[in-house]
């Protein structure tokens, strides 16, 4: 009997020993897969951030390679490499950026009109329109441009990443010798340099620089602080086409992918989404045209490309090509009606009370929207018939639902 019970007992001090041991193992091999995925959610998150970097700075290099195609000194002497190269540039980022897909219609209006070649026929074939274009310039020289074209293709690749160093120490100088010039009031502003790679800031700052009077100052340091505003809002770029597709489609019935092929809807869908962030953010506009009416206009030119890019495509395919002076009439809006009355007013109160804009704010915007008076469209609108009444969603906040009327109030 009492040796049968010790074997029990070391038995069960094995047992107990081996569980021991095995629920050590279990703990060291659950720490280390915990360990491994932290490391892999860390250097995942640093591969996405890295991703977008190169995103950013490629696109800013785009934008400075594509940036002499819109001044005609430029098309006089450029070679058939240098527009198949900025072609390349410009299919490859039009999808992503307004400026870039401005340039790419500049260079189908002048490869159309220079040399007979439509580049949405080309395509991303960049070889074809290199030749094509030094065929049509002499037959002497498509032998010779075809066969350098032919040269520079093996090279393009290897040559790509230096190119845009360059490209990028080049704006980087540019930036800065323009920072020494403007010095004054970029300090004045609080502007850093970086922030000049934004167009229309470095305008304003030199209409400051320029200014002559205290009044011409003031506009121009409006503009200023505006652009701040919306750097701060969109970055230095701005806003890029995906972005501005999702929130026109949004607010715009019918505006699809189609429409964002059109430059001028574009700019005109970039320009209603600064007035919206800049009503948001309690600015008031200048005297030639205040916050809302740059809303509207931009609205009136949204529909007005809708119609125009529709009514293109269907003539392209059905092979129509008529006349399309009609084409804006259907785009009015019903903006208009109401407009300057006691209830546009008080709904225009509304939405301001909605951006969170105190008492003070909300009177002065009142009082400048009373002095208007007239829609900013009434001008084009006479003689077009009767505007129909337009239907909002009340309580929200400027440019937040949108139909084809306007604001809502």
């Amino acid at each position: 009997m009492s040796e049968s019970d010790g074997i029990d007992d070391f038995l069960d001090n094995g047992m107990r020993q081996s569980l021991m041991i095995a629920a050590r193992i279990a703990e060291t091999l659950a720490r280390r897969r915990q360990e491994a995925q932290r490391q892999q959610e860390h250097l995942d998150s640093q591969a996405a951030h890295e991703a977008q970097t190169r995103w950013r700075a490629e696109r800013s290099s785009a934008r400075a390679v594509l940036a002499p195609v819109q001044k005609d000194e430029w098309w006089d002497k450029a070679e058939p490499a240098d527009i198949a190269t900025a072609h390349a540039v410009a299919e490859s980022w039009k999808d992503h950026d307004p400026t870039i897909l401005e340039a790419s219609a500049k260079i189908r209006e002048e490869v159309l009109a220079r040399y007979g070649i439509d580049t949405h026929d080309v395509g991303t074939d960049t070889a074809y329109l290199e030749s094509g274009i030094a065929t049509i310039a002499t037959e002497k020289a498509r032998l010779d441009e075809l066969a350098r074209s032919q040269e520079q293709a093996r090279k393009a690749a290897a040559e790509h990443d230096k190119a845009m160093q360059l490209i990028a120490a080049a704006q980087a100088e540019e930036l800065r010798a323009q920072a020494t010039k403007l010095a004054p009031e970029m300090e004045r502003h609080q502007v850093p340099v970086e922030y000049l790679a934004n167009p229309e800031l470095a305008q304003a700052l030199q209409r400051a620089h320029n200014a002559k009077t205290p009044k011409a100052t003031a506009v121009a340091d409006d503009e200023i602080k505006e652009r701040l505003f919306l750097i701060g809002k969109d970055g230095i770029n701005g806003p890029d086409i995906e972005q501005l597709r999702k929130e026109t489609a949004a607010s715009i019935n019918g505006a699809g992918d189609t429409h964002f092929q059109d430059p001028m809807f574009v700019k005109a869908a970039k320009e209603m989404h600064e007035a919206k962030l800049l009503a948001e953010g309690g600015f008031t506009g200048s005297q030639v045209a205040s916050v809302e009416q740059r809303y509207e206009r931009a609205e009136k030119e949204l529909f007005a490309r809708l119609e125009g890019v529709g009514r293109e495509i269907e003539n392209r395919v059905t092979g129509n090509h008529s006349s399309l002076t009609d084409q804006g009439l259907k785009a009015e809006t019903a903006s208009a009606a109401g407009y300057g009355s006691a209830e546009h007013h008080a709904k225009f109160a509304e939405s301001l009370e909605n951006t969170g804009a105190n008492a003070a704010q909300i009177r002065g915007r009142l009082t400048a929207a009373r002095s208007e008076g007239t829609h900013p469209s009434a001008a084009v609108t006479a003689d077009r018939g009767v505007a129909k009444a337009r239907k909002t969603r009340p309580g929200k906040s400027m440019g937040a639902e949108r139909g084809k009327s306007g604001l809502s109030r």
